[in-house]
This record gives structure tokens, C-alpha cells and sequence, in this order.
């Protein structure tokens, strides 16, 4: 049996990819990691949905994409979708954790996440897991007749039977605010044994989705689900917001860009000059320029228009007017 500190420095990494734009972005993380990170002892997991009754078409990635993610180390790993599909690919993710390996620790990565530091230095405490608080509000959302948010989110914590609400309660955020209670962005998950997790994130999901307390008539799951289900699967598993040992996950270990205009209008530029380096290489660059946004915003000099347009020290707030101004200018692009 492994100890402590062997599971904190050997975890293995799971991110989902799939025919189109995640493709191309998993092949940019892969690039990334080989790069910033190679000593990396674990095992990178590019989890493919396969064709099936959930799939109206085959979700598969092309053969030359493929066979660079393997050549760059990755080990790729079909998976079935049995609860979600075409109609809530944010399932996949869940999905994923459900078809990988058990009794390892994992650290789930959105495909659109770039290394950025050596992640072999990253030392969490696996058995408590936590997810990125790299958020916004925006579930639940407001509501003229709504229950508030105390009430809404501890109905989910009674739907599970979990004790210990007002333990996961940030309590010097002020009451009825958002902040005040336990949710995530799934862009990273870390956690000890990746099915177990994942099964439980998927039946709770599922069990939301079809039967969702009354206090959530009025809320839209679509597309928060993963994101509702996510901290009462944390918290059941003993864990909860991450502590300092997870500040490398977005920061100076790994950037969650999402878009590439995003990227470059907001990151620092440690991100923008990791980017342009591992997209670099003659064969990585031939692939990622089937994308028209890679090979537009990386090769033919877009990027590089769109961080001129702001100052990263003084961004404008919400994030809805920097992707305003991106657009008025004619170089938005997902």
C-alpha cells in the first residue's frame, strides 16, 4: 500500500475529449504538460465517449489527433454513456471519472485548462477532496417567489440524507449570499478513487435531474447539474473547499482559459507565453490549425490583437463587458 506522501505527489490526471473543438484543446493540455511538467509520475487518461444510444452522432476524435495524444503520453480511454449523452455533455465528465481505473488518486481537468507550472510539485491531501472556486454566482439563480438560498441549497443536503450544513457554511460571507455556500466550478476535481466518486456524482446527479426537491421548481439544471450535484458529493466524501496545498491549481500550476479570447484578454503573460510555446512545434501546430479559432488566435495573430485592446492589470468587470468589447471588434471566436 502506498503512504501519505507517495499518494500526494503520484496521482494520475483524467480530462474528456471528443470530436470538434475539445479535441484540439486536449491536445494543447497534453502538449502543455509534456512540456511544463515532465517528470509527472502519474498516468494521463483522455476519456472518449464512444457511439451509442446517447449519441445521435459518433462522438469519436479524427485518427490524427488521437494518435498524437498517445505519442505525447496520454493513455486514451473509451467510456459509455449510460445517464447523460448528447443532451447534457457536461455529464461527460462524470462519466469519465466512473470508467477510470480505482484505488488512485485522480485530478479531473476541463480540456480547456493549459499547464503552466511543473504539477509534479502539486501535493494536495487526496483523501478530502475539493474542486476550483474559480466562480461566479450562478446557480441558484434569484427568483421573484424562490425559497433564498439557505433553503434551497440545504434541501439538496436532505435529499442525501447528509449532515453537517452549516459546517460547509462560509461564515463571513453574510447570510442569503452566494458565497456563503459550498459551490464550484468543475473545471478541476481532485479526490482519492475516481469511480467511486464518480458513481456517486452520477447517481446523485441523475437522482436531482429526475426528482428535484420542490424548493428547486424554479431553477434551471441545465447546464449547472454537475456543478448543483458537485459539493454534496464533495462533502459526503469528507471534504470540501480547497486549502492552500491546492493553490497551484489555478495559478501558477494551471490556467482554465475556456475560450482562447479569453485567454489572452485576461492572462497573465507567463499563460500567453506557455501557449504560444508548446502550440509551437511542427507537429502539434499542424493539427491544432484545423481549428479555425487556434489558427486564427495562435498562428495568424488575433490572440495577440485582443490582449492589446486591455490593460490585464485593470480588466473590465463582469466578465460579460470584456467578452462585449472582444465581440465589437470583430474577434470573438469559441
Amino acid at each position: 500500500m502506498t503512504n501519505g506522501a507517495d499518494r500526494a505527489t503520484d496521482f494520475d490526471i483524467v480530462l474528456v475529449a471528443q470530436r470538434g473543438r475539445l479535441q484540439y484543446e486536449a491536445l494543447l493540455l497534453v502538449a502543455s504538460l509534456r512540456a511544463m511538467a515532465p517528470d509527472f509520475p502519474g498516468k494521463v487518461y483522455v476519456a472518449e465517449p464512444q457511439p451509442g444510444p446517447l449519441w445521435p452522432n459518433d462522438p469519436t476524435m479524427t485518427g490524427d489527433v488521437r494518435t498524437a495524444l498517445t505519442e505525447n503520453g496520454a493513455t486514451l480511454l473509451p467510456f459509455e454513456n449510460t445517464a447523460f449523452g448528447h443532451a447534457y455533455p457536461h455529464g461527460n465528465k462524470i462519466e469519465a471519472l466512473c470508467a477510470m481505473p480505482g484505488g488512485r488518486p485522480f485530478l479531473f481537468l476541463d480540456s480547456d485548462t493549459l499547464i503552466t507550472g511543473d504539477l509534479s510539485r502539486l501535493a494536495p491531501d487526496f483523501d478530502r477532496p475539493a474542486a476550483s472556486m474559480r466562480r461566479t454566482g450562478t446557480w441558484p439563480e434569484q427568483e421573484l417567489y424562490w425559497p433564498g438560498y439557505t433553503a434551497t441549497w440545504k434541501s439538496l443536503y436532505d435529499k442525501f440524507g447528509l449532515e453537517g450544513f452549516a459546517d460547509t457554511l462560509d461564515t463571513d460571507q453574510p447570510d442569503e449570499y452566494w458565497q456563503r455556500y459550498l459551490y464550484f466550478n468543475a473545471g478541476w476535481v481532485i479526490g482519492p478513487d475516481a469511480p467511486a466518486f464518480g458513481t456517486r456524482w452520477r447517481d446523485w446527479a441523475v437522482d436531482i435531474r429526475d426528482a428535484p426537491p420542490d424548493e428547486l421548481v424554479l431553477q434551471s439544471l441545465d447546464p449547472w447539474l454537475d456543478q448543483v450535484a458537485l459539493p454534496l458529493v464533495i462533502h459526503s466524501f469528507g471534504g470540501g473547499r480547497p486549502g492552500p496545498d491546492l493553490d497551484g491549481l489555478d495559478g501558477d500550476l494551471t490556467c482554465h482559459y475556456r475560450l482562447l479570447p479569453l485567454l489572452y484578454a485576461r492572462e497573465s503573460d507567463h499563460v500567453v507565453q506557455v501557449l504560444e510555446q508548446v502550440s509551437a512545434p511542427n507537429k502539434v501546430k499542424k493539427l491544432l490549425k484545423q481549428h479555425d479559432p487556434f489558427k486564427r488566435m495562435i498562428y495568424q495573430g488575433r490572440g495577440q490583437k485582443v490582449r492589446a485592446l486591455f490593460d490585464q492589470d485593470n480588466l473590465p468587470k463582469p466578465e460579460r463587458k470584456l467578452r462585449n468589447r472582444i465581440k465589437k471588434e470583430g474577434f470573438w471566436m469559441r
